[in-house]
C-alpha cells in the first residue's frame, strides 16, 4: 500500500500555521541562547509579519491561523534514542525508505507533483544521487533492495494503465484502496530488466525480501482474503502463511530470516466481519485498528504483540531480533498524530521513540542497528509534506 493511502496523511484542508522558524536542520536546544544581531533582526521582522497577519485576520481578509508557533525542528528534546537527525528529501510526499544490505543506499517512494503518482527512487544515505528506478507509469509502492544490492523489488499498477488509479470513495469512512491492478515486479537496481513476478487476479503488493534474497513475503487476495504469502525470488513456490479472517500485511523478515513481523486486523464479532467483507468486495479495507504480530518464517507460531485499540503499523525488527520498532497513533487512537515506538517481541517494554507533531513512521534500522531511517512531517514547508530522515541510533 502506498504511503498516501495510510492513516497518517495530514488532512488536505489543514491550515498552515503562521510561523517564524529557524533554518532547516537546526537542532532544538532550549538551554543555549546566544544574542546575535541577525537573530534579533529576524525576530523583529517575524513580529511585524505576525502583527500584520493578525490585523488582516481581524478585518476578515484572511482566516486566522490556529496557532502561532515555531515550526518543529528536526530533533525533539525528548527523542533520546536519536542523534544527528538529518533530512534527506525536501518537499512533496516521500516515505517507505529502506536500506540496501550494505547500508549505503535507500530505496523509497515519492511524489513531488511532477509525477502522475507515487514512483520508486533510490538515493544514497546522504540524500544525493537520487534516481527514478520504477517505470514512471501507474502507481507504485513498497520498493525494496535484494541482498546483492543489484536488484530491486516493487509493486505497480502500470500494466493495466499508465494513468494513476482513482482515489477511493471516502463516503464509507477512511479506507485504503486495494487496487486489483497491483502486481509485484523485479528489476535491476537502475530500473532496467523489469520482470513481473505475480499474475493472479487481484491485489498483490506489500512485498519485501529476506536478507539472503531467497524469499519474498507479500500480501495477496488470491484466496479471497487479505493474507500473507511467501514465494521464491523468481516467483515460484508460493505458500500461504495466514488463514484467519481479516487483513494481514506489511510483512518483513527478521535479519536471520527465521521470523516475520506484520500488521493485522482480525474482526471479531459478526458485524465487524460483515463490514470487513463488504469493503473487501469493493476493493477496500478500513485501517483504523491494526495490531503488530510475529510468526515463524513458515507461518507457524503466530502471536500478537500489541493490543491497544490503536492503528499500529510499519513494524520492523531490530537487528537483535528481540525488539520491534513500529508506528502508532497510540497517544490518540482517534487522531492522526503518529509516533514511532519500540517494543519487545513478547509485547513488554513499550517505549515511545519520537515526539514530533504530525506523522512519524516507516522506521527501519540499518543492518548493524546504528542508524534509523524514517518518514516524518517534521520541518514541513507546506501542509502534506512528508520527508525522509536519517538519524544515529543511541541505545
Amino acid at each position: 500500500m502506498s504511503e498516501r493511502d495510510l492513516p497518517v496523511q495530514p488532512l488536505a484542508q489543514q491550515e498552515q500555521e503562521i510561523a517564524c522558524r529557524p533554518p532547516a536542520g537546526t537542532e532544538y536546544n532550549q538551554s543555549v541562547e546566544t544574542f546575535s544581531w541577525r537573530a534579533f533582526f529576524v525576530r523583529m521582522v517575524c513580529s511585524v509579519l505576525v502583527g500584520f497577519a493578525a490585523l488582516f485576520a481581524w478585518v476578515g481578509l484572511i482566516p486566522p491561523a490556529k496557532t502561532s508557533s515555531w515550526q518543529l525542528p528536526l530533533h525533539h528534546p525528548h527523542e533520546s534514542h536519536l542523534r544527528n537527525v538529518r533530512q534527506l528529501t525536501f518537499g512533496g510526499e516521500n516515505a517507505e525508505a529502506y536500506f540496501s544490505a550494505d547500508d549505503q543506499w535507500l530505496i523509497f517512494q515519492g511524489h513531488e507533483g511532477t509525477d502522475t503518482c507515487d514512483q520508486i527512487y533510490t538515493m544514497d544515505t546522504q540524500g544525493g544521487r537520487k534516481r527514478l528506478v520504477s517505470a514512471g507509469k501507474g502507481r507504485t509502492t513498497c520498493g525494496y533492495f535484494f541482498g546483492d544490492g543489484q536488484r530491486i523489488l516493487y509493486s505497480s499498477t502500470h500494466l493495466e494503465s499508465e494513468a494513476c488509479p482513482p482515489l477511493p470513495d471516502y463516503s464509507r469512512g477512511y479506507v485504503w484502496p486495494l487496487y486489483p491492478s497491483y502486481d509485484i515486479f523485479v528489476a535491476n537496481r537502475d530500473g532496467s530488466g523489469l520482470r513481473r513476478l505475480t499474475s493472479t487476479p487481484g491485489y498483490d503488493a506489500e512485498a519485501t525480501i529476506s536478507r539472503d534474497g531467497n524469499k519474498i513475503v507479500f500480501t495477496s487476495v488470491r484466496s479471497g482474503d487479505l493474507d500473507i504469502y511467501t514465494m521464491d525470488s523468481d516467483g515460484s513456490h508460493v505458500k500461504r502463511l495466514t488463514q484467519e479472517v481479516g487483513y494481514d500485511g506489511g510483512a518483513f523478515f527478521s535479519a536471520d530470516g527465521k521470523q516475520i513481523v506484520y500488521r493485522a486486523y482480525h474482526p471479531a464479532d459478526p458485524k465487524e466481519i460483515e463490514d470487513y467483507r463488504a469493503l473487501l468486495r469493493d476493493g477496500l479495507v478500513r485501517p483504523t485498528r491494526l495490531d503488530i504480530y510475529v510468526m515463524d518464517a513458515d507461518g507457524s507460531n503466530q502471536r500478537q504483540v500489541t493490543n491497544n485499540g490503536a492503528a499500529n503499523f510499519a513494524p520492523f525488527f531490530h537487528p537483535d531480533g528481540k525488539r520491534i520498532i513500529f508506528s502508532s497513533n497510540l497517544a490518540d487512537p482517534s487522531g492522526r498524530d503518529f509516533d514511532i515506538y519500540l517494543i519487545n517481541v513478547d509485547g513488554t517494554g513499550l517505549e515511545r521513540i519520537t515526539y514530533a507533531d504530525g506523522f512519524d513512521g516507516f522506521p527501519m534500522f540499518s543492518s548493524d542497528g546504528s542508524k534509523l531511517v524514517f518518514a516524518s512531517n517534521r520541518n514541513q514547508q507546506k501542509p502534506g509534506d512528508t520527508n525522509v530522515f536519517i538519524a544515529d541510533w543511541v541505545e
